[in-house]
C-alpha cells in the first residue's frame, strides 16, 4: 500500500487529536470535518473495513473538492457511489469517472436527448422496469440505475470496457466516449488496488 502512505498520515492527523504536532500545527484540521468524516465512515457499509473507508473516503474527498465543495454533501455522495458501485460489482473509482464525465457531477444535468442526472440515464429505463414514479435526480436512485446499467454493459462485453463504456453511452462504434471516460478515470479518480 505504498500509493496511500500519504493518506494513512493524513488520516492519523485528522483522525487522532492527540498526534504529534497536531495542536501545534497552524492550520488545523477542520474539526466539523473530522466529525464529518467520522460519520461518513461510520456509515459506509460498502467497506470491508473501517481502515478501508477512512482512506478511501479521505483520497476521495480530497481529489473531490473543487467539484463539491460542501464536505457533508461531498462525504454523503461519495458513500452513495461506493455503496452503489461496489453492489453492482463495479471499481468506484471508475463509475467516479463516468460521472465526470457524463455531468461534471451535477445531479441535476439534462442532455439533449433526455439523459437526467449525474449519471445521464435515460427516462424509457423507469416505463421499462415499471417503475414511473422513480426520480432519477435523487442521488441514490440514478446511482442505482446507471451502475447496473452499466454493469450489465460489461457483462455483455465480456468484460471489454471500452463496448461496455460505448454502449452505456450509446455509441458503440465510436471511441471518443470510451478514451474520454478512461483518460478522466487515470487522471483524476484511479485508485491502484
Amino acid at each position: 500500500m505504498p500509493h496511500y502512505t500519504w493518506i494513512v498520515f493524513l488520516l492519523a492527523l485528522l483522525l487522532s487529536p492527540n498526534a504529534a504536532g497536531v495542536n501545534q500545527h497552524p492550520q488545523q484540521v477542520d474539526p466539523q470535518l473530522r466529525a464529518l468524516l467520522m460519520q461518513a465512515v461510520s456509515e459506509a457499509d460498502s467497506f470491508a473495513d473501517a481502515f478501508d473507508a477512512q482512506v478511501w473516503l479521505l483520497d476521495m474527498s480530497t481529489r473531490m473538492r473543487r467539484y463539491i465543495p460542501d464536505e457533508a454533501e461531498r462525504l454523503r455522495f461519495l458513500r452513495l457511489v461506493h455503496r452503489e458501485a461496489t453492489r453492482a460489482g463495479l471499481k468506484p473509482d471508475l463509475v467516479l469517472a463516468v460521472i465526470h464525465v457524463e455531468s461534471l457531477f451535477d445531479r441535476y444535468a439534462l442532455s439533449r436527448a433526455g439523459a437526467q442526472g449525474i449519471m445521464q440515464v435515460m427516462p424509457f429505463w423507469k416505463a421499462e422496469l415499471g417503475r414511473p414514479d422513480d426520480n432519477l435526480i435523487d442521488l441514490a436512485t440514478n446511482l442505482r440505475y446507471g451502475c447496473t446499467i452499466l454493469k450489465y454493459y460489461l457483462d455483455l462485453e465480456k468484460g471489454n470496457l471500452r463496448r461496455a463504456l460505448a454502449r452505456y453511452n450509446g455509441s458503440l462504434g465510436s471511441h471518443r466516449y470510451p478514451d474520454k471516460v478512461q483518460d478522466y478515470w487515470y487522471r483524476f479518480w484511479y485508485v491502484k488496488d
